[in-house]
This record gives C-alpha cells, sequence and structure tokens, in this order.
C-alpha cells in the first residue's frame, strides 16, 4: 500500500465544503474505534468458542486480515472522492447503475436494522439478567422501544460522547484481560486451551466458520466515510487512522479471546449469551453488576448508534425519492424523521424473533459483504478515471483479495442467514420497483447522497 501526501487544510477555511473540516487525525481514530470495538466481541465470543473451541483468537486473525483488505478499498476510494461519502456512491460511479446503487445502499439500511435487532438480543441475555430475569425477546423489544423513543427526542452523539463511550467499551475489555492474568497467577485456568479445537471438527472450516462471526466484530469502520468532508488533510489522515483503529481492535480483541478460553472451558462461554461475565465470575474480586453494566452500555451504545443511522439514511432515502415519501415526515416540534423511526425499529423488533444474535450477526455481515465486494470491484473499474489531487493508493492485488474474501466468506452463510437478507433485499427491491414504477425514484446517486447526509 502506496500514500502521497496531499496539502494540508485549515479548519472552517476549505472552500471546497461547506463542512468545517474540523477532524483531525487522533478524532478520526478515535472514531472509527468506537465504531469498530465494543458490542460484536462482547456477544460472540461464546459463539465463536462453539464454533472453533479455544483457538479462538485464529478466526478473530482471519477476520481481522479480510477487513483489512476492503478498508484498503475504502482508503483509496474516500482519499480519491473526499466528498463522495459512501459505498452507493462509489458503486454509481463506477457502475452506473440505478438499481445496483439503490441495492448497495440498501444493504446498508438492512445490516442496520439487523444489526440492532442482534444487539438488543445480546442487552437482553445474561448481562442483563445480573439485575432482572425476564424474557429475553420481550426484554429485546422493550429495548428496542427505548432506543426508538430517545431516537425521536433527537439523539444527537457528537465525537467527544463517542470517545467517552469507547472508553467504557475499551476499559471493559481491558479488564477482562487483567482479570484473566490474576487468575493464571493463581495457578488456575488452562492455557493449554488456547491451541485446542473443538472435538469432531475439521480446523481449517471451523476457523473460517467462526471467521464470519469474528468479522462482526469489525465492522463499522465503513461508516467513516461519511466524515470525509470534515477530516483537515484527509488524504494523509484518513489511511492512517482506518488502518490504526483495525489494527488497535484486532490487538484488543485477539487478547480478549486468548484471555476468555484460557480462564473459561470454551464450552461454558459457548452456553452463556453474556461470555465475558463468565471470566468476571471466575476471577471473582469483581462484582458481576459492575461488568454487566459496563457490558450493557456498550452494547446500548452500539444499538442507539445503529438506529440513528438506519433511520436517518432511511429519512435521506424518502427525502431524495428513493424510498416512499411518508417516511420523511418528521416531528414538528423535534425534527426527528418519527416515520423512519417507527418504521426501521417494527422491521428489528421483527427481526429478534427470526435469531439468536450469532445468526443476526451473519446476516448483517452477509449484507456488507455484499456492499464490500461492490466497494472492492469499484476500485478496480475506478482507476480509469484519474484525479488531480494526489491520494492514497492500494496495491491491485489488495481489492482483487478483498472481492475473493468476499465471495468466501459469502460461501459460507447457511440457507437460513441466506433467507433472512434475501427476504430484506426482496423487499428492497419491492420498494426500489414501486418507485420507479410511479416515477418516485431518481436514480442511484441519491441513495449515496442521502447516505452521506444522514450520517452527518
Amino acid at each position: 500500500m502506496t500514500s502521497t501526501d496531499a496539502p494540508v487544510g485549515h479548519e472552517g477555511t476549505d472552500p471546497d465544503t461547506r463542512l468545517s473540516r474540523s477532524v483531525g487525525g487522533r478524532l478520526l481514530y478515535l472514531f472509527i474505534l468506537g465504531d469498530v470495538l465494543g458490542a460484536g466481541v462482547y456477544a460472540l465470543v461464546g459463539a465463536m468458542a462453539g464454533e472453533v473451541g479455544g483457538a479462538v483468537w485464529l478466526p478473530l486473525l482471519v477476520a481481522l486480515g479480510l477487513a483489512l483488505l476492503t478498508a484498503g478499498s475504502y482508503a483509496e476510494l474516500v482519499t480519491k472522492y473526499p466528498r463522495a461519502g459512501g459505498a452507493a456512491v462509489f458503486a454509481d460511479r463506477a457502475f452506473r447503475s440505478p438499481l445496483v446503487s439503490f441495492l448497495v445502499g440498501f444493504s446498508m439500511l438492512a445490516a442496520g436494522v439487523t444489526s440492532a435487532a442482534g444487539l438488543s438480543l445480546a442487552f437482553a441475555g445474561d448481562y442483563f439478567a445480573t439485575f432482572v430475569d425476564a424474557p429475553d425477546r420481550l426484554v429485546a423489544v422493550l429495548f428496542l422501544a427505548a432506543v426508538a423513543a430517545l431516537n425521536a427526542r433527537g439523539i444527537k452523539e457528537s465525537l467527544r460522547a463517542n470517545i467517552a463511550m469507547t472508553a467504557i467499551e475499551l476499559t471493559g475489555l481491558v479488564l477482562i484481560v487483567v482479570l484473566a492474568a490474576v487468575v493464571l497467577g493463581r495457578g488456575e485456568g488452562d492455557p493449554a486451551r488456547v491451541t485446542q479445537f473443538a472435538e469432531g471438527t475439521t480446523p481449517a472450516l471451523a476457523v473460517l466458520g467462526a471467521a464470519i462471526l469474528a468479522y462482526y466484530s469489525f465492522v463499522g469502520f465503513e461508516t467513516s466515510a461519511n466524515l470525509a468532508e470534515e477530516v483537515r488533510d484527509v488524504r494523509r489522515v484518513y489511511p492512517r487512522a482506518l488502518f490504526g483503529s483495525l489494527i488497535t481492535a484486532g490487538v484488543v480483541y485477539v487478547a480478549v479471546g486468548i484471555a476468555a478460553v484460557a480462564v473459561v472451558d470454551p464450552g461454558t462461554l459457548a452456553d452463556s449469551t453474556g461470555p465475558l461475565l463468565e471470566v468476571v465470575e471466575a476471577e471473582g474480586s469483581v462484582p458481576e453488576w459492575v461488568f454487566s453494566l459496563v457490558a450493557l452500555i456498550a452494547v446500548a451504545n452500539g444499538a442507539l448508534l445503529t438506529m440513528i443511522m438506519a433511520s436517518r439514511l432511511t429519512y435521506g432515502m424518502a427525502e431524495q425519492g428513493i424510498l416512499p415519501s411518508v417516511l420523511g415526515r418528521v416531528l414538528p416540534v423535534r425534527r426527528t424523521p418519527w416515520v423512519a423511526i417507527v418504521a426501521t425499529t417494527l422491521v428489528a423488533m421483527g427481526l429478534v424473533f427470526t435469531g439468536d444474535v450469532a445468526a443476526l450477526a451473519e446476516t448483517v455481515v452477509l449484507l456488507l459483504l455484499v456492499v464490500f465486494a461492490a466497494v472492492n470491484v469499484a476500485v478496480l473499474v475506478l482507476r480509469r478515471e484519474t484525479v488531480e489531487e494526489p491520494h492514497f493508493r492500494v496495491a491491485t492485488v489488495v481489492p482483487v483479495l478483498g472481492v475473493a474474501s468476499c465471495v468466501l466468506l459469502l460461501s459460507q452463510q447457511d440457507a437460513a442467514t441466506w433467507l433472512r437478507a434475501g427476504i430484506l433485499l426482496a423487499v428492497g427491491a419491492v420498494l426500489y420497483g414501486v418507485m420507479r414504477w410511479t416515477g418516485g425514484a431518481r436514480g442511484g446517486r441519491a441513495a449515496g447522497a442521502s447516505t452521506t447526509d444522514a450520517q452527518r
């Protein structure tokens, strides 16, 4: 991978954008890290242990490598087109097909509501049971209703708030590593488990299956494309922040994976919906409710951010005439897109009853793999275009391998996951067809534009 420097911009003085270029490299790094870290690994270490046994760290490393391939493509496109702001726009620029661009944008939307459904189930699991014992599906639905109510009141996340939440999430994960070290220091646990695979499995296939779940823990970096116009010296800063945050998350995840299986039997982790809580229980000195609270904050923050994004994306697509106009209605006082919030929340509530956390996470990965495949191909297609400004350029083999990695992971998805994702995309295709038939749809570029606007 190579990069070249562009002239350094100054805050609020760039004539090429109406937005203030007030985000520096450190803030961007923490923003991406906050999007990637947390909820996935809090919920899915146990599911990965069920797939692969004690060698949880291996699929995490595989997933990191696969995520870095697509991140390389994002780094090139964002620095080449710093005002583009999203996968749908990249797809539109490369393929010139309104339908392809719409489906890429709708896949992002569908992934968002599916992720929120999975996170609501993670919230309702053993972490929540530390405080209240209640049916998990009921808790998940009520949790999504509470998120919708907060969303409708006008929740606005800032980078500073994101830093605070990232600090809480990271503290919880570091605590797991520290507690595991204490347990191992007492002569308890079994470090040898980290090299053992589940009985009766083929290691390569088990790692690949677990890597699909691990991949979910690394997604989130793609949303950073929407900050391109607000980053100072974006062509130099963006690749460093992107790769740095992913590698940081990978190091933390591998450490947590090793710590968890060294202290707790993989079978016990697999049977728990709050697997990291098992490590806290094994150490014994930290009250369970303390760590459960940290985990709930991490999961709740992820769900809230996801639903804010999904509702604003829905609203933006309705404003552009790509989705039905009713989804663009806002509350007269709060000025929040209440119909979009209700619609995305109802879809997420319905998805709660279609599978467990792992199944929904796999569906999110499938939907995002469609998006990532389009982005990797777009890099190769857009090599025919040149721009005046120097920009990051990834080695050609990287997007090629990125496409191959997407196809490989897609081939490992089971029929239930394809069915769930297929139904969501079919709904999108029907909506697109209806809007085209009634003359409402205005083309693919609008989908990407709305993506950018909705997440600012």
